[in-house]
């Protein structure tokens, strides 16, 4: 099975970027800029990000700005994003003569802007908080086990401003030290911010390499469960097609003919007519790979209205995010070389949503 088409058409505003937002709050799970593919090896460490000084400037608009939208002219005047000014716009953050100005306000030649950008936290400080509904499933000296709650990121990155998998461990008392980048400390896979289930994070320096290893060979089984909608034909199969960014929309992915190979194995196991619970198994893990396969066959994730999914059957199914669930993991423990399987229970709001689908009220 090789679908070559993609998704359904993008709902989020065209001019918008992860960079245009990373400043000023969270972004919508789906487009995180550091929400990649599940067989994140930890290699690509990169150089952090440090926080930022508060500072002020003050402007006096030229004879060429005349007549423009001050959002549109402050963009130029501090050369950032027209987003970025709508921020500081927004915050309060401009002002002339004392009072703070709209977006939409026209500028004339010889206005005085005064513009005062607010510190920002270092978007890859990790924060030490308890993070309500992550629990620990296995904990091992290696490694540990735990139930990812939907809306916690694996680690900070910039852009993102809610929890993370590292800050809840810390806040939970883990002290985890591997040769990674500080603020992905033992982060060897990730999952959506918008998925929930099994993730496993490693403790100690053996563990670390030898869970990277094992997602990069694929030799890690990763089992997810998702309701789909309507009844994929056949009832069990292999969706064998190549995955990129969209074309259209960096915040994206969609079957492309030049994406990467990504193979996914599907099984249903129930029938509801207008959905469909199905057991998915990842033999490679590229970003959003099961939404995008499933939603280019015309079978989107129920709830997922990013890859097309029927907002109206969201509704009463109660569901604010895709219905997909990381169900279990099994891997080779790092030291002794058994095998260790995992499972995770689905989440309240998914047992909702399924539970409509079985009483027929969908």
């Amino acid at each position: 099975m090789t679908p070559r088409d993609t998704a359904p058409e993008h709902t989020t505003p065209e001019d918008l970027t992860p960079e245009d937002l990373a400043t000023s709050g969270t972004l919508p799970e789906d487009i995180l800029p550091e929400d990649v593919d599940d067989e994140f090896t930890a290699d690509d460490t990169g150089a952090g990000s440090a926080a930022t000084p508060a500072a002020s400037f003050r402007f006096v608009v030229p004879d060429e700005l005349a007549g423009t939208r001050v959002d549109a002219g402050l963009a130029k005047l501090m050369d950032i994003s027209r987003s970025q000014a709508a921020v500081l716009i927004g915050e309060g953050n401009v002002s002339s003569g004392d009072k703070a100005v709209g977006k939409s306000l026209k500028l004339a030649p010889g206005t005085v802007l005064d513009v005062v950008v607010p510190a920002r936290r270092d978007p890859l400080e990790i924060v030490e908080e308890v993070v309500e509904d992550l629990t620990i499933l296995l904990d091992d000296d290696e490694f540990v086990v735990i139930d990812k709650p939907v809306g916690v990121a694996a680690h900070p990155s910039p852009g993102w401003v809610g929890p993370t998998v590292v800050g809840g461990l810390a806040g939970l008392g883990y002290r985890i030290s591997t040769s990674g980048a500080p603020e992905r400390a033992g982060i060897v896979h990730r999952l959506d911010v918008g998925t929930s289930g099994v993730m496993v994070v490693a403790k100690t320096e053996e563990a670390y390499t030898a869970l990277k290893r094992a997602f990069k060979e694929r030799t890690v089984d990763k089992v997810y469960h998702a309701v789909v909608q309507g009844l994929p034909d056949p009832l069990a199969g292999t969706i064998d097609a190549p995955i990129g960014r969209h074309p259209g929309h960096d915040w994206r992915f969609a079957v492309i003919e030049d994406g990467r190979d990504s193979i996914t194995h599907y099984e249903v196991l129930e029938a509801f007519g207008k959905a469909s619970l199905v057991e998915v198994h990842l033999e490679t893990g590229r970003t959003h790979q099961i939404r995008v396969h499933f939603s280019a066959l015309r079978h989107p994730c129920a709830g997922d209205l990013t890859y097309g999914a029927d907002p109206r059957l969201a509704a009463t199914l109660g569901l604010t995010r895709q219905w997909l669930h990381a169900r279990q993991l099994s891997f080779a423990h790092p030291r002794t070389g058994e095998q260790v399987t995992v499972t995770s229970e689905y989440p309240q709001d998914l047992r909702y949503a399924l539970e409509v689908l079985e009483s027929g009220q969908a």
